[in-house]
C-alpha cells in the first residue's frame, strides 16, 4: 500500500481509478511485516481482512520485553474484541500481493505496471502523472485527483510535502528456522547494549529477527564486519533458546538484508490535484511496527472524506475541503508517531547513565500490570489513538520513575538523579510532540481545517 500511486479518473459514468505499480511481483522486504490489532481492525472496515488468510500469517497477542535477565510480558487488551482480533506478522510481499488481486478484481480498476517519473502540472495544479510503463515506453495519464503513496524512498514528495528526513539507524534483517519463541504467539523485544533486538514469526517455520543498528556505526554486509558485529556483539545477547539459530542464520548465504530506519513528520504542502500518503508523506521509526497501522488508519480517513464527493473537477476546493485529513489523522498517526520515536531514543542509549534510567522506569511500570501495562499495549498496538492517554502515562511514569530513584528515603544525589530523569525524558518527548503539532494533536477541536464540509457539484 506506502508503494502504490494511485490516480482517480472520473468520467460520468462511475470514477474509475488507474493504479500504476512500479513492480507487480511479490517483493522480498524487511518492512510491512507487523500489523497491529488496531491496524487488522482497519483493515475488517476496509473490507479488506481476508488479505491476511492463506499467506500463513501468525497471530501475535503481545510481546515479552526483556533485560538483564528481567521479563515483562505486554499483551495486546483483546478482551473486549472478538477471538480473531489480534495482531498480525507475515511476509510482506504475500499481503501486498493479495491487496494487489483484490484491487483487480474491481472493474472500474485498472492495474498496471510502471514508473511513475514525475507529475504533471499546469498552473499550479497537478494534473496527472508521466509514467513509463514496463516495455520503457513514456506516457502520460490524466485525472483530476492524483493520489502519492510511493514509500519511504518517495521521488515525488519534494513538492507536496516538507520532506526533511531523518535517519537514525537501520534494521538488519534476517530469518531464522528450526526454532521457536519462548512464548507462543509473542514476540520477543531485547533490549541490549549496543542494539535493541527484534523477534517474531512471519510464518509458521520462520522467524524475523531485526537488530537495530546506529547509522554511523552501520558496519558492511559485503566484506563480514556485518556478520563478525552481530556474532560477537550481539549474539551473546541472544535468549539461549534461539541463539544456535541466530548463528545459523548470520551464517546462510544473502540472508542479511538492511533497511534505513527513516523519520519524517507529516508536513504537507497543500497542492490541487494532488494528495500525499502514507510512509511517501509520514514515517516513525519502526522499532514498534506501527506503520501499516497508521496506513490503514489513513486510508479509511480519506475513504470517508472522499465518499460524500459527486464532482472532482474543482481542483483548488477539493484540496481545501482534503485538509481536514490532516487533524483528522492525528489521533492515531501523533499517538504511535510519538510512541515509536521515543521508544527508539530510550531503548538505543543503554550506555547513557539516564537513559539507562528511563529504560528501568519502563519495565518496572510495564511489570505493574493493571492499567499501567494495559494502557501503554493499547497505545502501541492501536487500540487507544488518544494523544491524551498517551501524555497520562508518560507523566504517571514519570512519577513513578523519580519515586523509584528517591526510595528508600531522598538524598541529595537521589535528588540530583530524578532530577536528570525528568529532564531527559522531556528532552526526548517534547520535540516530538512539538513536530507532529501541539494543537493538531491535545486541541483539535480548536482546528478550523477540522470542520471543512464537501464542496457542492454536480454528480459524476
Amino acid at each position: 500500500m506506502a508503494h502504490y500511486l494511485k490516480t482517480l479518473v472520473a468520467p460520468k459514468d462511475e470514477c474509475r481509478v488507474q493504479l500504476i505499480e512500479r513492480d507487480l511481483n511479490a517483493l522480498n522486504r524487511i518492512a510491512g511485516e507487523f500489523l497491529m490489532p488496531g491496524g487488522y481492525l482497519k483493515l475488517i472496515e476496509l473490507g479488506l481482512g481476508d488479505c491476511v488468510d492463506e499467506i500463513d500469517a501468525q497471530p501475535i497477542l503481545g510481546y515479552t520485553l526483556n533485560k538483564d535477565g528481567k521479563e515483562a510480558l505486554v499483551s495486546f487488551p483483546l478482551e473486549k474484541f472478538q477471538s480473531h482480533v489480534v495482531g498480525k506478522t507475515f511476509h510482506n510481499g504475500r499481503f501486498v500481493q493479495r491487496l494487489r488481486k483484490k484491487a483487480a478484481s474491481l472493474h472500474n480498476v485498472s492495474l498496471e505496471q510502471g514508473t511513475v517519473t514525475s507529475l504533471l502540472e499546469e498552473n499550479g495544479i497537478v494534473k496527472g502523472v508521466h509514467y513509463k510503463d514496463k516495455s520503457g515506453q513514456l506516457l502520460t495519464a490524466y485525472a483530476p485527483l492524483t493520489i502519492v503513496c510511493d514509500g519511504c524512498f518517495s521521488n515525488l514528495r519534494r513538492s507536496l510535502c516538507h520532506s526533511k528526513v531523518d535517519i537514525p539507524s537501520y534494521f538488519v534483517g534476517f530469518i531464522l528456522t528450526n526454532c521457536k519463541l519462548p512464548k507462543e504467539k509473542y514476540g520477543v523485544f531485547i533490549l541490549a547494549d549496543p542494539s535493541p533486538i527484534l523477534f517474531y514469526p512471519i510464518s509458521s517455520t520462520e522467524i524475523r529477527c531485526l537488530v537495530d543498528v546506529p547509522s554511523q556505526n552501520l558496519p558492511s554486509v559485503s566484506n563480514g564486519e556485518m556478520a563478525h558485529y552481530l556474532k560477537t556483539l550481539v549474539a551473546p545477547k541472544v535468549l539461549p533458546e534461539l541463539y544456535n539459530s541466530f548463528i545459523s542464520a548470520i551464517e546462510k548465504k544473502d540472508n542479511i538484508r538492511i533497511m534505513p530506519n527513516k523519520i519524517m513528520a507529516g508536513a504537507p504542502h497543500l497542492t490541487p490535484g494532488a494528495f500525499l500518503i502514507g510512509d511517501a508523506f509520514n514515517m516513525r521509526h519502526a522499532i514498534t511496527g506501527g506503520g501499516m497501522t497508521v496506513a490503514l488508519s489513513d486510508v479509511v480517513i480519506l475513504r470517508d472524506l472522499l465518499r460524500p464527493l459527486h464532482d472532482l473537477s474543482d481542483a483548488s476546493a477539493i484540496c481545501k475541503y482534503l485538509e481536514s485529513f490532516y487533524t483528522l489523522r492525528k489521533p492515531m498517526s501523533s499517538t504511535i508517531n510519538t510512541l515509536a520515536n521515543v521508544l527508539h531514543k530510550v531503548f538505543s542509549a543503554p550506555s547513557d547513565p539516564a537513559m539507562e534510567n528511563l529504560q528501568q522506569t519502563l519495565l518496572g511500570y510495564l511489570k505493574l500490570g493493571g492499567v499501567f501495562s494495559s494502557g501503554v499495549s493499547a497505545l502501541l498496538s492501536g487500540l487507544c489513538p488518544r494523544p491524551l492517554s498517551l501524555a497520562f502515562h508518560f507523566i504517571v511514569m514519570a512519577i513513578y520513575g523519580v519515586g523509584q530513584l528517591l526510595l528508600p528515603f531522598p538524598s541529595p544525589k537521589r535528588l540530583l538523579d530524578g532530577a536528570k530523569l525528568l529532564w531527559v525524558a522531556s528532552s526526548v518527548l517534547l520535540p516530538i510532540i512539538h513536530s507532529e503539532g501541539v494543537r493538531q494533536m491535545f486541541f483539535p477541536l480548536t482546528v478550523p481545517a477540522y470542520y471543512r464540509t464537501p464542496p457542492k457539484g454536480k454528480k459524476i
